[in-house]
């Protein structure tokens, strides 16, 4: 089979899709990742193919990035100044994907492709759709934070009714948002359908929630076709993922070390957070590990002690199950290596998804959150030291790792991809 799989946003969005693509291609199908053009140099060194949809990405614009990651109008920003100029761009790009090579079996696309559900539409290949967060599913049921208005998630454990109108309150607020979305379609000489936000970014063939029960549960208003499969892990780079063993050498010299990250993308609009981390382990006087991402400017200005290990990256999944605690900023991706690491955690959100994720951790039991304008050397090593000294943080993040230890996102995941286009042929 030839299954072409679209997405946009971080590798903490794309990672999924290339454990996805590497586990298909060792069934013998031929999967095809369309994504923007940046993420050709971690894809295609694995033999995966690889065709770029614009718009492309550019992950060392600062600018665009503190725009897409402000906590009150990133969202909006991103869809509206970023996504959907483009959307003519990304329609024929990705429809040259789909119809190359003798076309595809099956479309995949992620609830940022937004010119998924058309291009199946208008060619009538078979579409599957999937979603990284339970966010994405904004149930009336299990209402998510909404990055802009956290105050709304705290009425309503005091209010009744507020959780069913917080999904109400999302459409309201968006409902002029995907004005582009209804444009394309139109010249198309498609109808207008559904909510390209809320609804059309969902399959009726198959929607493959790929993260863990342990977040979220199926809810009565989730679509009918939704399948939670759990995470689908990937963290290599370009397909090294090792330690380094400098890296190794600092890890064997001493007790376990805090591990402070934030993802891929939010690390570019890092501000005073690694500044602010160091004088916090200073004072704690722990030993750990600041990921400051390929931005010289993250690298902390004081002089730093022995105890501090200072690099741009380090696979999640071998550094984590070596911290003490993990101090990040709550994207899914980071979230759910985590989680599987079995380690406590303080996530510090910025927005989208990630104050919901907080949230559902903080829930778990696992976390603390401490809010980002709140992140400071001294709020910071009290939070962490009150997370390392309370072991009830650390016995229940070895639960929810057992747990997610029993759980195959991957072969769950292609199973249900193999099984929707078997029943389609």
């Amino acid at each position: 089979m030839r299954i072409v799989f679209s997405t946009f946003g971080t590798f903490g969005d794309v990672n999924p899709l290339i454990a996805l693509a590497l586990e298909l291609k060792r069934r013998g199908h031929t999967p095809v990742l369309a994504v923007p053009a940046m993420f050709a140099e971690k894809i295609e060194p694995l033999g995966i193919e690889f065709a770029a949809v614009r718009p492309n990405q550019d992950p060392d614009d600062k600018t665009m990035v503190e725009l897409i990651w402000d906590i009150k109008k990133g969202t909006e920003r991103g869809l509206r100044e970023f996504l959907f100029p483009a959307l003519r761009d990304s329609y024929h790009d990705l429809l040259d994907a789909v119809t190359a090579n003798g076309g595809a079996d099956l479309l995949v696309t992620g609830e940022l492709a937004y010119a998924g559900p058309i291009v199946a539409e208008k060619t009538g290949i078979p579409w599957a759709s999937y979603v990284l967060a339970p966010l994405s599913f904004f149930s009336g049921y299990d209402p998510p934070v909404l990055a802009p208005y956290p105050n709304l998630s705290k009425l309503q454990s005091l209010v009744p009714g507020v959780s069913r109108m917080v999904p109400r309150f999302a459409r309201m607020i968006t409902r002029n948002w995907p004005a582009p979305v209804y444009a394309l379609r139109h010249e198309l000489g498609l109808s207008r359908g559904k909510n390209p936000i809320f609804d059309a970014k969902h399959s009726e063939r198959l929607v493959l929630a790929l993260f863990s029960r342990v977040l979220g549960g199926p809810q009565p208003d989730w679509p009918a076709s939704a399948l939670i499969t759990g995470f689908a892990f990937y963290d290599g780079d370009a397909g090294k993922t090792e330690l380094t063993p400098e890296l190794q050498e600092f890890l064997a010299a001493g007790p376990l070390p805090l591990v402070f990250t934030l993802g891929s993308a939010a690390v570019m609009a890092a501000g005073d957070f690694y500044e602010q981390s160091a004088q916090a382990v200073e004072l704690l006087g722990e030993r750990a590990v600041l990921l400051v991402g390929k931005d010289p400017h993250n690298r902390p200005s004081q002089a730093l002690s022995d105890k501090i290990y200072v690099a741009p990256y380090a696979p999640f999944s071998k550094i984590f199950p070596r911290a003490a605690a993990i101090i990040h900023q709550g994207g899914v991706g980071t979230t759910a290596q985590a989680l599987k690491a079995g380690r406590p955690m303080l996530v510090m959100p910025y927005s989208h998804d990630q104050p919901d994720n907080a949230r559902r951790v903080w829930h778990l039991g696992v976390a603390k959150v401490i809010q980002r304008k709140e992140y400071h050397a001294e709020t910071a090593a009290t939070k962490i030291k009150d997370l390392l000294n309370d072991n009830t943080y650390a016995q229940r993040a070895v639960e929810v790792a057992r747990v997610i230890a029993q759980e195959d996102g991957v072969a769950t995941a292609c199973d249900a991809l193999e099984q929707t286009v078997n029943a389609g042929i």
